[in-house]
């Protein structure tokens, strides 16, 4: 059943994500903004670009009581996830909340006990879920046959108002658990095959982070089905701008890479823009005929819906509506979160005590 009163949201957060966010309520008919919250002055600048005249507050649980609303949409940094999506679900609101869900496996698995309780929708930020690109390249993979090997990374040379961000990231997660838990789910769709163990290793360049914390990591995937996958991830000034983008995989019947000769160039690592454009997917197919030779070109797979981070932040709110409005069931979408932040954290456990972590 459809609903026809405004679904009422709080906005929590207000940087990068949290702006798009309420960008997307405030463009969407069935959405309505009833505050902002953050502990700077993002949400005053939010505020003008919106319009003005929303209510703005700097504590989040004062605002949820009083602007008491239908649902709280949380971009703030992931060691306020878990209590922060914890107090709106039991104040009986709906729920976006921004990737990773926590900033721990046990806080991960209280939000989704919360869900269960509240019976109240929760939708996690998994951007690329959304992207027609990713669900193209993600549906490619099937006909490669098993097993995959999937090579990807996002390495990100940033400074200035990044590095800021970063910087206050890796106070509580890693870069191959904050970016991770992205591509580790895309693995997992790729697969649908149960991960069995994980390694990894990291490295920690600075000094602006704080100690026992890397700011570059790879992780090793080893699946049931015998597909493996890499994810490399790597935050701050120094890092190379070398192939910093690489989405690439292949099977017993070919591969399939994502080619983005525009967001993959000079000075694109530190674009969140240039982080979710494709492009173009290239197609290439192992077979060969009487010489060795293949006997099939390659293709180039050009999708000509290809939005921009404005309009991915949008489908993820129509999505989140939908859900809202119809009672789509998200078990599945949120067993998935869970399990990939599950997967990061051994990976994350590999770094700090130098082995290989099995899985349950």
């Amino acid at each position: 059943m459809t609903q026809s009163k405004n679904i009422r949201v709080l906005v929590v957060g207000c940087g990068n994500m949290g702006a798009s966010h309420a960008k997307a309520y405030h463009n969407i008919i069935g959405f309505e903004i009833c505050g902002l919250v953050s502990t700077g002055a993002s949400k005053e600048k939010l505020n003008q670009e919106l319009g003005g005249g929303l209510a703005l507050y700097s504590d989040y649980y004062a605002a949820l009581q009083e602007t008491k609303p239908d649902a709280v949409c949380i971009s703030t940094y992931p060691d306020t996830h878990e209590a922060y999506s914890v107090a709106a679900l039991e104040s009986g609101c709906h729920v976006f909340l921004e990737k990773p869900i926590a900033d721990s496996l046990a806080g991960a698995e209280n939000v989704a006990k919360a869900v269960l309780k509240s019976g109240k929708k929760l939708v996690v930020g998994y951007i690329l879920r959304h992207h027609p690109s990713w669900i193209k390249f993600i549906e490619i993979t099937k006909n490669l046959g098993k097993p995959l090997v999937m090579r990807m990374n996002l390495n990100q040379q940033s400074h200035g108002y990044m590095w800021d961000v970063h910087r206050n990231l890796m106070k509580s997660l890693s870069p191959i658990v904050d970016c991770g838990v992205h591509y580790i789910d895309v693995m997992c769709q790729m697969t649908r095959s149960k991960p069995v163990r994980v390694s990894a290793i990291g490295a920690r360049m600075t000094e602006d982070i704080p100690a026992g914390n890397y700011n570059y990591g790879q992780l090793q995937i080893y699946f049931e089905d015998g597909s493996v996958g890499w994810y490399e991830a790597g935050w701050g000034p120094m890092i190379s701008q070398t192939a910093y983008f690489v989405k690439d995989v292949f099977g017993p019947k070919g591969s399939v890479s994502i080619v983005a000769k525009e967001a993959g160039g000079e000075g694109k690592s530190s674009s969140i823009e240039a982080h979710t454009k494709t492009e173009s997917l290239r197609v290439h197919w192992a077979d060969l005929d009487a010489n060795n030779e293949f006997s099939r070109e390659d293709e180039w797979v050009n999708l000509t819906d290809e939005p921009n981070h404005q309009e991915l932040c949008d489908r993820e709110q129509l999505y989140f509506l939908q859900a809202i409005q119809e009672n789509i069931d998200l078990k599945e979408h949120l067993d998935d979160a869970v399990n990939s932040l599950r997967i990061a954290f051994a990976c994350d456990e590999s770094i700090k005590k130098g082995v290989m972590v099995q899985l349950d």
